[in-house]
This record gives structure tokens, C-alpha cells and sequence, in this order.
């Protein structure tokens, strides 16, 4: 994509340079802006683990789009692995392998969230306009006049103020003292733990890595593990707080993932240690509204419409906000308040759909994966795919494979399903009356 010059001698200041803030610092910049982009925790290059939540990230086709538009897909996909699927692991270690899609094409792809981070930083770094600035905790913000004020004493203004400080975004939280943002924060009363699949003496996989590893515990748990170019795998266990509040002990995790889990004790030799190492995570879905004031504010990615992860989709539809957002400001170029409203109003509406859809797929991997009735309706939604290409598109595949608004692909795959009801009652009823006649 050519350089814009759209935002040509505007400052922008994003706060928050977690994947998100450091994707839409190299969009801005391509446009001609100066960024400075400011962040509480250490740089995360420096500081293993500094980057926050270490579950990794399922790259699919809207971060993939997004990331194409900076010039950044080719080196991001090297350090990635293929998930061509889900790989069902039973109480018996049998595993089932559901493939995602009918295509070569339809594949999701692992990687490490630091790995990422890194080169996201390091890009946008290339714009000698750029500026992070690590160790600076927002503390005041004056929207009306574009001012802040951080922890350190270092004030700064700007001509567009971005929050991109994730699901506690302290943006949104200076704003909604103010008056100016309303927001809920749902909290699952489910958390997490990581844990690692490492791979084995020989420097082999355990476990195949050609797609995503998940053991449906019902109410009981729920694990992923995520793949790595190094033949380890990354899991993190989702569990009900009362439930972890009660594995306090090695001799507690050992029997508990030895009944429900017990294929992992082959697979994570250092299950309890990193067990009782590792905090407990939290998972929130976040509703704001609105997502800007005036000309000079703006609430992005988990800011904005943090979710839960369940449908993978939370980094992608945050860089798909980088994407869409750059877009209006260069429709707009001479005013930035119908740029930033115009954005919302394009975008809202599907992001309350993810959150809805992410919020299902939860019930769906937890208790419904093995269901026979699911497994078959997973394989006539691809036989349909496959017989009729893009007449018909199973759910997930326009969520994950297509860049198809949320909203969109969601009351397309409540048409089919109803077109396929339709179908079902047309062909058993034709069966009926052909029976009814045979024995008369």
C-alpha cells in the first residue's frame, strides 16, 4: 500500500502499545502522522512475559488482511504454525480431528503473542515519526483539548488520543468518570491457567501439531493447547473459580487432571509445578458506548469490545478496528469527528455480535464438541460447502476464513439453517408419502 497523507503534520497519541496500539501506530504513520505511543508496562522486548496474557493468538483472515496492509504478513506467518483443525481429545486419548474448512486456504495459524508483539513494535519502529515511550501509567486525560497527564509528571498533547489499553483500558475509565463513556464489564465466573505440552528428549512433538488440541471437559474444564515452531504446544485450561480456588496442591492437580485430563500425564511432565506457578487468569466480555468524543478521542480493539477467547477472534477483529479506522480517516481527511463517528457506526454492531458468538462457542467447545448430532452437522455444513463453494458458507468458515462483517455472516448462517430445516421437513415428508403409498 502507498504512504497516505492523510494525517500529514497531526499528532496522534496512542496509549497502550500491546498488539493492538503498535498495529495502528504503523497505520497512522503510513499516513503521515506523528505517533507517540505510550505504554505502563516495561518494553516488552527487554522483559520476557512483559506483554501481558501469554495465551497464544489464532491468526485468521481479518488480522491476516490487516497485517498485509503494512507489509508485515510474510514475516509474521514465518514464525507460525498451521492449525488445519481441531484435534478432540476423548477421555480415552483417542483423538478426532474436525477440520476447519474444505480448502487448503482455511487455516488458522499459531503464534506465540510475544513473537508477535516483537514485530509489531519493531515495524512500526521503521517510521522515524514513531516514539514509544515504556513505563508511563496514564494518570489525566482532557479530551476537549487532547491533554495527558502520566504518573511520571511527562504531559503531552495530541490532535488524536487513542485508547488501546485493553479490557481495563484506563482511557475508558478516565472517560467514563467523566460522563462521556458508559461500559459494562461481564466477568466469566470461569478462569484460567497455562500450562505447557513441551516437546519430547528427542526434540519431537508429543502431540501432532497440525491444528488445535482440545479436551472438552464439559462443566468440569475445558483445555486448548495452541502449537509452536519449536514442537512445544501452549495450553490453558479454563476452569470455574471455585474449581481452581481448590487445586492448591500438587497432589490436588495430579488427580484432577488424572480424571478428567488423563492423557496430560504423558504430555506435560511439569503439569503441578507450573500449575501452582502460574496466576490465575480472568476472562471479560466489555461493552462500551460511545466509542469516541468529538474529534479527539477514540476507544480501539478491548478498549472498545473486549471478548472472550473462545472463538479466536479477539486480536483479529482488534486489528480489523486498525484497519477500518484508518480507512475512515482517510475518507474524512478534513474532519476527523465524522472519521471517528463514521467508524463506530460501521463497526459496533458487529462486535456485539462477536461478543455474542464468542460467548456460544464456549457452551460449544466445553459440552457440545463430542455430540454425535454436532460432529454430523459440522460435516454437512462442509459437504455443502464443498458441493455448492460460496453459495453455501458454513459459520465458522465466513467468521474465520472471510472478512465478512460479523453481523453479516451470522444472519447468512441463520438463513441457510433455516433453508436446511426447510429442506429436511420437504425430503421427510416426501419420504412419508412415499411409504404411505407403498403399504396401502
Amino acid at each position: 500500500m502507498a504512504e497516505r497523507t492523510a494525517g500529514h503534520g497531526q499528532r496522534a497519541a496512542i496509549i497502550g502499545a500491546g498488539l493492538t496500539g503498535s498495529l495502528l501506530a504503523s497505520y497512522l504513520a503510513r499516513r503521515g502522522w506523528q505517533v507517540d505511543v505510550y505504554e505502563r508496562r516495561d518494553d516488552p522486548r527487554k522483559v520476557a512475559g512483559a506483554g501481558g496474557r501469554s495465551i497464544n493468538l489464532g491468526l485468521s483472515a481479518r488480522g491476516m488482511a490487516a497485517l498485509r496492509e503494512i507489509g508485515l504478513l510474510d514475516a509474521v506467518l514465518r514464525r507460525c504454525v498451521p492449525m488445519r483443525g481441531r484435534y478432540v481429545h476423548d477421555p480415552d486419548a483417542t483423538l478426532t480431528f474436525q477440520p476447519y474448512g474444505t480448502r487448503s486456504g482455511e487455516v488458522l495459524h499459531s503464534i506465540l503473542r510475544q513473537d508477535l508483539i516483537e514485530l509489531l513494535i519493531a515495524n512500526a519502529e521503521r517510521h522515524p515519526q514513531v516514539r514509544f515511550s515504556f513505563r508511563h501509567t496514564l494518570t489525566e486525560l482532557d479530551p476537549a483539548d487532547g491533554l495527558l497527564r502520566f504518573a511520571s509528571g511527562t504531559q503531552a498533547a495530541a490532535d488524536l488520543i487513542v485508547g488501546a489499553d485493553g479490557a481495563h483500558s484506563t482511557v475508558r475509565d478516565l472517560l467514563e468518570r467523566q460522563g462521556k463513556v458508559r461500559s459494562t464489564v461481564d466477568v466469566l465466573e470461569w478462569g484460567y491457567k497455562e500450562l505447557s505440552i513441551p516437546a519430547a528428549a528427542d526434540g519431537s512433538a508429543r502431540t501432532p501439531l497440525e491444528g488445535l488440541h482440545v479436551w472438552p471437559g464439559g462443566g468440569d474444564g475445558l483445555m486448548v493447547a495452541h502449537p509452536n515452531v519449536e514442537n512445544s504446544l501452549t495450553a490453558t485450561m479454563f476452569l470455574p473459580m471455585p474449581t481452581l480456588a481448590r487445586l492448591d496442591s500438587a497432589a490436588a492437580v495430579h488427580a484432577f487432571l488424572d480424571d478428567g485430563f488423563p492423557d496430560t500425564a504423558a504430555l506435560m511432565p511439569d503439569r503441578a509445578a507450573e500449575w501452582l506457578d502460574h496466576p490465575v487468569g480472568k476472562l471479560v466480555t466489555v461493552r462500551a458506548t460511545p466509542w469516541r468524543y468529538g474529534q479527539t478521542v477514540v476507544l480501539v480493539g478491548d478498549a472498545a469490545h473486549a471478548v472472550y477467547p473462545f472463538y479466536g477472534q479477539g486480536m483479529n477483529s482488534c486489528f480489523e478496528d486498525c484497519s477500518l479506522l484508518a480507512g475512515c480517516l482517510d475518507r474524512f481527511p478534513a474532519d476527523r469527528g465524522a472519521a471517528l463517528a463514521e467508524y463506530q457506526r460501521l463497526r459496533k454492531r458487529h462486535t456485539d455480535v462477536l461478543a455474542e458468538l464468542s460467548e456460544r462457542n464456549f457452551i460449544e467447545l466445553r459440552d457440545r464438541i463430542r455430540s454425535p448430532w454436532f460432529r454430523a452437522r459440522k460435516r454437512a455444513d462442509l459437504l455443502l460447502h464443498r458441493m455448492l463453494g460460496s453459495a453455501w458458507l458454513p459459520l465458522y468458515t465466513m467468521i474465520s476464513h472471510r472478512t465478512i462483517p460479523y453481523a453479516d455472516a451470522l444472519r447468512r448462517a441463520r438463513r441457510q439453517d433455516a433453508a436446511l430445516l426447510a429442506a429436511l421437513v420437504l425430503a421427510l415428508g416426501s419420504a412419508t408419502g412415499l411409504l404411505t403409498m407403498l403399504v396401502r
